[in-house]
């Protein structure tokens, strides 16, 4: 059987759309209002929505791509409730969790950031997708722990954020690098606005120099396959 070929496209700030031939997750869809989105929400179809909190630039355009899909979103259980009184189509998970779908599975894993909703918690995602594992970090701070995240789960591919303030910045993403170990990694969360400014090939230099594991830049709208 020949392996599915598996296709990551960054749609600015933390939006992401990991796709094959047979589905199509997104997390955290943040599209209107992002200044850098190369899309409109009603160009994008997804069969699962994964949230990783409730925070305004990360559920973002949920609620409208979930229903004209009828997309299945997964989140924490907080996240899921609000989900839910929208109407929506939900699985609620929690950290440490990890359940089985149609492509493979998910690992809920913990993020050091707010919730944006009343007693929830940030998270972030390993998903196992057709045999290829990818970590979305969420926004988060460096925690040691990631160390255990690369050990449970070898990673083809991990989606880390860099643009600092809300988040890891650049040195410390450079640190989670060598705590994950995976193949390749994504920068995301920077440049959006200048609060979060960085310089994705600063963090690819040092990554390579000091990890040795590449680092993909992708342009808002570019599409990395693995």
């Amino acid at each position: 059987m020949a392996e599915e070929v598996i296709r990551a496209r960054w749609l600015g700030h933390a939006a992401v759309e990991l796709w094959s031939s047979k589905k199509t997750l997104l997390f955290d869809p943040y599209i209107t209002d992002n200044p850098l989105a190369p899309v409109k929400p009603n160009e994008l179809k997804a069969d699962y929505i994964l949230i990783s909190h409730a925070h305004f630039d990360h559920l973002g355009d949920t609620e409208a791509i979930a229903r004209a899909s009828n997309a299945l979103v997964i989140s924490t259980a907080e996240v899921v409730r609000l989900c839910e009184s929208k109407g929506l189509r939900t699985h609620a998970m929690h950290i440490g969790g990890k359940r089985s779908f149609d492509f493979g599975y998910i690992r809920v894993t913990p993020a050091f950031h707010g919730a944006g909703i009343e007693g929830g918690h940030a998270c972030g995602f390993v998903v196992q997708f057709y045999g290829k594992r990818i970590y979305f970090a969420g926004d988060t701070g460096l925690f040691s722990d990631m160390k255990l995240i690369g050990e449970l789960e070898p990673l083809d591919l991990a989606f880390l954020p860099i643009g600092g303030n809300f988040t890891m910045g650049v040195e410390d993403a450079v640190i989670a690098t060598e705590y994950l170990k995976p193949k390749a990694i994504v920068p995301v969360h920077y440049n959006t606005w200048p609060l979060i400014e960085a310089d994705p090939y600063d963090f690819q230099k040092k990554v390579e120099a000091r990890v040795g594991a590449r680092v993909v830049v992708l342009r808002p709208g570019e599409v990395f396959e693995f």
